[in-house]
């Protein structure tokens, strides 16, 4: 076992090996396009297929209190190993459009398992400081979902597109083995007892947890929307500036990867200024981002992009652990990972709607315009933290 000073930097080291599955096939879709004969709408389908396998495991999970009636270090072992096994399945050269999309989906039911089971054990451990837990918790999500891009800038001189999913799986069944050998169950862990299959409805009859997951689902249609289309935005705008020279990989890789930085800095930062306060910024932030992307798409030069870019993923996901820490603080401790579950199965199912939306809008429209209905998550969940003045109850971190 770890010592206690040890516990957030081992879950933190295994969130980031687990959670790198999550775009390990947007990052090597170039490469799938070509070998598996695919059409270029396969992009939206692929990364859609995850999603809705993450959705239909945390309801499974949520439904069954998996979280809160199981050990959570367990679940998380045997979901990382699953999971590390449905990506590498990739490779099998007989794979079909069909098969790869029940890959896909396999590999996301099984993350149902990694990612809000992470935020659970972090919340069973840290019951003050949960913010800035989460924040480390969160930013190696974010730097695992950017890492499968820096393995494919690679790919085109030195490695094969091949090693990524290899890399990918390898860091999977590594974290899940560093979660299992190393960090027990928490001190503050309140096991539930009975069975309860109405708990991942009731929680949300309290309208303070009521207020901060829909904030969180307003943060949800854009986040993923917007990771899943910056290679195209890139690929689009270098098409569109011929004397444009853009490694799309390494500036997909730099755009979502600066976000993982920004969760780790907003969670210290809401420690003065408030969870609430910082996750409503972040979010007006990144919602001003998509109003003004086409002029910066149509107008700027490669590097006023490269840094708006940046700036866009700074602001997209750092208010992302501070919702789930409104999440976590406002429900009740027997149903905390059951309350986790559920608030992220509604907001990846929001994230099918909002990938699909861009997936068809790329085919009717100049891409620059893209981003701009993403701002329609910001809106609504700025709107619903702070339509009623709702007290979202935070304790001191």
């Amino acid at each position: 076992m770890a010592k206690s000073r040890l516990i957030l930097p081992v879950i933190v080291v295994a969130q980031f090996c687990c959670t790198s599955l999550w775009f390990a096939g947007n990052a090597v879709m170039s490469d799938l396009l070509t070998t598996f004969d695919l059409d270029p709408e396969a992009l939206g389908h692929l990364t859609s297929a995850v999603q809705f396998g993450f959705i239909s495991g945390t309801l499974l999970f949520a439904f069954l209190s998996v979280a809160d009636r199981f050990s959570p270090s367990k679940v998380f072992f045997v979901s990382a190993l699953f999971g590390a096994a449905f990506n590498l399945a990739f490779l099998l050269e007989q794979n079909t459009f069909e098969t790869l999309l029940l890959l896909r989906f396999l590999t996301g039911f099984s993350l149902a398992g990694i990612y809000p089971v992470g935020m659970k054990i972090a919340a069973d451990y840290f019951d003050k400081g949960l913010g800035t837990s989460l924040g480390y918790l969160v930013g190696a999500l974010v730097l695992g979902t950017a890492f499968p891009h820096l393995l494919k800038a690679f790919t085109s001189t030195q490695l094969p597109w091949k090693l990524v999913l290899i890399s990918t799986s390898t860091l999977s069944a590594v974290g899940g083995f560093l979660i299992i050998f190393l960090v027990p169950d928490g001190p503050f862990r309140s096991p539930k007892l009975k069975k309860d299959f109405t708990s991942f409805l009731s929680v949300f009859k309290n309208p303070p947890f009521r207020a901060a997951a829909f904030g969180y689902f307003g943060h949800m249609w854009e986040l993923y929307a917007f990771w899943a289309f910056v290679p195209v935005i890139l690929m689009a705008f270098q098409k569109f500036h011929a004397t444009a020279e853009i490694p799309v990989s390494l500036y997909s890789f730099l755009v979502i990867g600066a976000g993982g930085l920004a969760c780790v800095i907003g969670g210290y930062i809401s420690q003065t200024a408030g969870t609430k306060k910082t996750a409503a910024t972040a979010l007006f932030l990144s919602g001003c981002c998509c109003l003004l992307s086409p002029f910066v798409f149509f107008y700027a030069s490669e590097t006023i992009l490269l840094l708006f870019l940046i700036f866009w993923g700074l602001a997209v996901v750092a208010d992302s652990p501070l919702f789930s820490t409104l999440v976590a603080q406002n429900a009740p401790a027997e149903n905390r990972g059951t309350a986790l579950t559920i608030v992220n199965s509604v907001g990846f199912a929001i994230t099918i709607f909002s990938i699909q939306l861009l997936n068809v809008l790329f085919l009717e429209i100049t891409p620059f315009y893209l981003f701009v209905v993403l701002a329609l998550g910001p809106a609504f969940g700025l709107w619903s933290l702070y339509k009623k003045r709702i007290p979202v109850s935070v304790k001191k971190q």
